[in-house]
C-alpha cells in the first residue's frame, strides 16, 4: 500500500496539516481505503488475511475522521487523491466494504471476530474475555488443551481462569503446564482455529451485557430526584430488580469506602470547582474523609470556597457529584484506585 514514487512531489502538502502521529498504521490504511471506496478493491486483494483483520478492526472503531486528516493522509499515501472529504468508520461500513471482496462465510467469521473482544490475535482477544466466561468454556476441554491456552494468555489472566475452574480439573491443568514441552506449530494452529470458530464466534453472537448492570449505570447518571422517582416506580413493580440495581450502583457516598491513597489520587484528578460543589451536598462523614486527606492549607481554602458559595441548587450539586463519581470510575478502570462495593471479598487488609 506504499504511495507511488515521488508522490509528494506531485501533491503539495496541505496548509496547516494535522498531526497524524495519533493514528496507527492500520488506522491510516483504513482511512485511505474508505476514501477510495470501490476503487480500493485491488488494494484489498493485496492484503493477507491477518492484515485484512487488522485494518478492518481499525476501520470499525474509527468514528468520524475530519476531512483535514483525510487530506493529509492522501498526501502521505497516494497521488492525485485530493478533496476526499470526511469519512465515517463503523461496523456497518466495514461490513459493506468487505462484502465486496470476501465470500460470505469468511465475511461472517471476520465480522464476528471484530465484534468480539479487542485484540490483534486470538490470544490477545482471550485476554479480554472475562475469566468466568473463559473458564466455563475450558472446563469442557481436555486438560492438555487448557494447559496450552493458559500458557499463551497473560499470567494474571491465567490465574483468574484457574481459580474459576473445578479444583481437581484445575490441578490437572497445572500439572500439564508444568510438564509441557514446546507446542508444535500445527497443534497450536488447530487450537487457535478451534477457539476462533467454536468459542470466539459464539461469544460474539451470544454475549449479552447484564441488563441490571446497564440499568445501574443509567441510574447512576440520573439526578437525585429523577433517580428516586424511577426507583420508586420500579420498587412498585419488582422489588427484586430494584434491589439488584441498587447493589450494582456506585453512588457518591460510596466514595467514603476509598482508602487514604485513593482519596488523595481522586483529589488530584477531580475538577476543583466540582469538589467544592460536590462536598457541599455530602455527609459530614464524607466531607471529613476528604478534608483529612488534604493539607491544612488546602482544606481551609476548600472550606472557604464552599462557604462563599452560599445556597446552591440541588441539581448543580448532583451534577458535580456525578462527575466526581465518573472520574473515580475512570481511575479505577486504569487501576489507580480501588472502588469497593463493601462486600467482604473487596475489603482491604492493612
Amino acid at each position: 500500500m506504499a504511495a507511488p514514487a515521488k508522490a509528494s512531489e506531485n501533491l503539495p502538502v496541505p496548509a496547516g496539516a494535522p498531526d497524524l502521529s495519533r493514528y496507527s498504521g492500520a488506522e491510516k490504511a483504513a482511512i485511505v481505503l474508505m476514501s477510495l471506496g470501490e476503487d480500493a478493491k485491488p488494494l484489498w486483494s493485496l492484503l493477507d488475511e491477518e492484515e485484512i483483520k487488522e485494518v478492518s478492526q481499525a476501520m470499525a472503531g474509527l468514528g468520524m475522521v475530519p476531512s483535514s486528516v483525510v487530506e493529509a493522509l492522501v498526501h502521505e499515501f497516494v497521488n492525485r487523491m485530493s478533496g476526499a472529504g470526511s469519512v465515517m468508520g463503523s461496523l456497518d461500513q466495514t461490513q459493506r466494504m468487505l462484502a465486496q471482496i470476501l465470500p460470505k462465510e469468511k465475511l461472517d467469521g471476520l465480522m464476528d471476530e471484530i465484534r468480539g473482544p479487542a485484540g490483534r490475535n486470538i490470544w490477545d482477544k482471550l485476554g479480554n474475555v472475562h475469566e468466568t466466561v473463559l473458564a466455563s468454556y475450558l472446563k469442557n476441554e481436555y486438560p492438555q488443551t487448557v494447559a496450552v491456552v493458559l500458557a499463551k494468555v497473560r499470567p494474571e489472566h491465567a490465574a483468574k481462569v484457574l481459580a474459576e475452574l473445578p479444583q481437581d480439573f484445575a490441578a490437572e491443568c497445572v500439572m500439564r503446564m508444568l510438564a509441557m514441552e514446546p507446542v508444535q506449530r500445527d497443534i497450536l494452529e488447530k487450537v487457535e482455529t478451534t477457539l476462533r470458530t467454536e468459542f470466539m464466534s459464539n461469544l460474539a453472537r451470544t454475549s449479552k451485557r447484564d441488563s441490571h448492570e446497564l440499568m445501574a449505570e443509567i441510574f447512576n447518571n440520573f439526578d437525585r430526584q429523577t433517580e428516586s422517582r424511577f426507583m420508586g416506580a420500579l420498587e412498585g413493580k419488582s422489588n427484586e430488580s430494584a434491589d439488584r440495581i441498587k447493589a450494582l450502583m456506585f453512588v457518591f457516598e460510596d466514595l467514603g469506602k476509598l482508602d487514604s491513597g485513593g482519596v488523595q489520587t481522586l483529589l488530584r484528578a477531580v475538577d476543583k470547582s466540582d469538589l467544592a460543589l460536590g462536598l457541599k451536598g455530602a455527609s459530614d462523614t464524607l466531607r471529613n474523609l476528604f478534608f483529612s486527606n488534604m493539607s491544612e492549607r488546602g482544606g481551609k481554602l476548600l472550606k472557604d470556597e464552599m462557604a462563599s458559595m452560599g445556597p446552591v441548587r440541588l441539581k448543580d450539586v448532583d451534577a458535580a457529584q456525578t462527575r466526581m463519581v465518573a472520574t473515580a470510575k475512570e481511575l479505577s478502570a486504569r487501576g489507580e484506585i480501588v472502588l469497593s462495593d463493601g462486600k467482604s471479598e473487596d475489603e482491604l487488609i492493612y
